[in-house]
């Protein structure tokens, strides 16, 4: 029996109850691409900083310890190197431009109601949807 939707759901959970844990007890909005570009640019310091390589370490770490342990599941990634690498910098070209990434705007900005938050997401949903059909139907590159 296929069980692979469990997953997502699964990480669906945390993820939101990460978000949840950071905003009641912190009082901040979990976004990685926020967090990851502070981190790179120099701006967090001390003991936000801190808390930021831990949050990142655990967005990196925790999949690996389970794929470590119960195996690493089965993706539709492509091998093409050269799209991966485009496909990063444009996501990461992207939530600059739109103040945010999808942790942020969809899981926290959703959940708060936050007009800029959906409107975010439904152009994330939106482009992602576009550029798959673009790329995969039209072009065959993935």
């Amino acid at each position: 029996m296929e069980l692979h939707y469990l997953y997502g759901l699964l990480g669906g959970l945390i993820i939101g109850t990460a978000a949840a844990v950071l905003l009641l007890i912190n009082g901040k909005i979990m976004g990685a691409s926020g967090i990851l570009g502070s981190i790179a640019d120099g701006s967090a310091e001390g003991s936000d900083r801190r808390e930021k390589l831990a949050f990142l370490g655990g967005l990196i770490g925790a999949p690996a310890l389970v794929a470590l342990f119960f195996g690493a599941g089965s993706t539709n990634l492509t091998t093409n190197v050269v799209v991966i690498i485009a496909a990063g910098l444009l996501v990461g070209i992207g939530t600059r431009i739109a103040n945010g990434c999808t942790s942020g705007h969809g899981v926290c900005g959703i959940s708060r109601l936050s007009i800029r938050g959906i409107v975010a997401t439904v152009f994330y949903l939106l482009a992602g949807g576009i550029v798959m059909v673009l790329f995969r139907h039209v072009l065959g590159v993935i």
